[in-house]
C-alpha cells in the first residue's frame, strides 16, 4: 500500500511537472517595431499558434519604437528596417539578423488612373516631398507618363509621422535620387517639407485612400491590401520596373549578407534591369544575454519554424524569403545568444 501510495504521489508530482512545463512551453512570443512585416507576421503567428499552440503578440508600431522596446526589455524581440550599425548592436548587447526582403510601393489617390499605368522616378518623388512639384500635371510626371491622362490637381505628400524603418528606407533612395534631398537627410524621422504624417504603413495608406490627390509609400502589401493604386518606378538602370515578386528577388540578388555586420543591407536602389528600387529587408533584434532566456529561445524558435515553413506564405504576400545559405548563416549566429550560465538558448 505505501508503495502505491509512493507510486500515485509520484505520478501526481510528474503530471503538475509536466503542465507547469506545457504552460511554459504556451506562454506567448511577445514582440514590437516595424509595420514593414505585419502582414507577414501575423500570418506566420496564426499558423504558428495552430501548429504549436504558442501565440505571438506583436505591437506594429514602427522601427523606432521596436527598436525602444527591445533596449528596454519589454518584449522579447524587437523589429527594424533600419538595420542597427555593428558599433549600435555591440553597445546595446544585441544580435541583429534579416527576416525576409519586400518593396516599398508609391501609392496615389486621383480617379481614373488604374494600378500601375504612371511611373514615376526617384528624382521625381523626391521634388514631390520637396514640395518643388506641387500638381500632378506638372511637366516632370507628364514626361514620364505620355498618354496618361493626368489631372490638374494638387500633390498632396503623405509620410510616416513615427519613427520608421520604412521612411529611413525611402528617404535613402530619395537620396541617392536627388542631391537635393540632402537637406532633408536619411533616417527614420526627419522633417518633411511638406505634407501629412500618418502612423505605419497603415496610416499612410489609410491617409491616401482618404484623400483626393494625395501620394505616400507603404510596403507592396499593403497597397493590395487597401486596393490603391501604386505607380511603376524607373530604376537605377533606366528601366521601367513593376512592383512584383520578380523585381523585388531581383534587387535582392545583390545582397552581401555574410560581408556586412549585422547583416544589416541596405537594398534601395540596387542596379540591374529588372530590379526594383525600392526594396528593403527587415531585421529581428534580441538581446545576446537576454534577463529572460526562455523568451527569447521562443522567439528563436519561431523563426527558425519561419524559415523553414514559411517561405510560400512569405511569396503569397510578395515579400522575398532570404536563400538557404544566409538562413544557414543567420541560424549560426544565433549561439550567440546564451543562458546566465553562458550556454546557447537555441
Amino acid at each position: 500500500m505505501f508503495k502505491l501510495r509512493k507510486l500515485l504521489a509520484t505520478a501526481a508530482i510528474l503530471a503538475v511537472t509536466a503542465s507547469g512545463l506545457a504552460t511554459a512551453q504556451a506562454a506567448d512570443i511577445s514582440g514590437a517595431g516595424a509595420t514593414f512585416p505585419y502582414p507577414l507576421y501575423g500570418k506566420w503567428a496564426a499558423e504558428y499558434k495552430n501548429e504549436t499552440g504558442v501565440g505571438m503578440n506583436y505591437q506594429s508600431i514602427g522601427s523606432g519604437g521596436g527598436i525602444k522596446q527591445i533596449k528596454a526589455n519589454t518584449v522579447d524581440f524587437g523589429a527594424s528596417d533600419k538595420p542597427l550599425s555593428g558599433t549600435e548592436l555591440e553597445q546595446a548587447g544585441l544580435l541583429q539578423f534579416p527576416v525576409v526582403m519586400g518593396g516599398i510601393v508609391p501609392i496615389f489617390n486621383i480617379d481614373g488612373v488604374k494600378p500601375g499605368e504612371v511611373v514615376l522616378s526617384g528624382d521625381v518623388l523626391a521634388q514631390i516631398y520637396l514640395g518643388k512639384i506641387k500638381n500632378w500635371n506638372d511637366p516632370a510626371i507628364a514626361a514620364l507618363n505620355k498618354g496618361v491622362k493626368l489631372p490638374d490637381l494638387a500633390l498632396i505628400p503623405i509620410y510616416r509621422s513615427d519613427g520608421s524603418g520604412t521612411s529611413f528606407n525611402f528617404t535613402y533612395f530619395l537620396n541617392e535620387s536627388n542631391k537635393d534631398w540632402a537637406e532633408v537627410g536619411v533616417n527614420t524621422s526627419v522633417e518633411w517639407p511638406v505634407g501629412l504624417g500618418g502612423k505605419g504603413n497603415e496610416g499612410v495608406a489609410a491617409l491616401v485612400g482618404q484623400t483626393k490627390g494625395a501620394i505616400g509609400y507603404v510596403e507592396y502589401a499593403y497597397a493590395l491590401q487597401n486596393a490603391l493604386p501604386y505607380s511603376r518606378m524607373l530604376n537605377k538602370d533606366g528601366k521601367v520596373v513593376e512592383p512584383s515578386l520578380e523585381s523585388f528577388q531581383a534587387a535582392a540578388a545583390n545582397a552581401d549578407w555574410k560581408g556586412t555586420p549585422g547583416y544589416g543591407v541596405i537594398l534601395a536602389n540596387q542596379p540591374g534591369a529588372a530590379s526594383w528600387p525600392m526594396t528593403a529587408a527587415t531585421f529581428i533584434l534580441v538581446h545576446k544575454a537576454p534577463a529572460k532566456p526562455e523568451g527569447t529561445a521562443s522567439t528563436l524558435k519561431f523563426f527558425d519554424w519561419a524559415y523553414s515553413k514559411g517561405d510560400k506564405m512569405a511569396e503569397d504576400l510578395h515579400y522575398v524569403p532570404l536563400p538557404d545559405a544566409t538562413v544557414s548563416l543567420v541560424e549560426s549566429s544565433w549561439k550567440q545568444v546564451v543562458d546566465k550560465d553562458g550556454k546557447p538558448v537555441f
